[in-house]
């Protein structure tokens, strides 16, 4: 019985960890499509100073507001289990 809930413990740790691939690759391609349409209004060979700074910029924007959103949605998880493990009642 020890050995099935092992197998089944690094299942879940398996699929876990396929979310957050899934996640980081799905907020990459998010995020590159959001700023090249923000930032290039010509595509070329290169970045001129501009565009690197808007792409810079707006890079950093997404991944702080992504931060923001992940630490306030696990915050709200958290207060969610609480408060399930007093009420005894089921997440809602």
């Amino acid at each position: 019985m020890a050995h099935a809930n092992l197998e089944k413990g690094e299942l879940i740790v398996q699929v876990k960890q396929q979310i957050a691939l899934a996640n980081a690759q799905e907020m990459l391609s998010k995020m590159t499509e959001k700023c090249f349409k923000k930032c290039i209004s010509k595509p070329g060979k290169a970045l001129d100073n501009s565009e690197q700074r808007c792409i810079t910029q707006c890079m950093d924007r997404f991944l702080d507001t992504w931060n923001l959103v992940s630490r306030t949605y696990g915050n709200r998880l958290q207060r969610e289990q609480v408060k399930q493990m007093h009420t005894g009642g089921e997440l809602n």
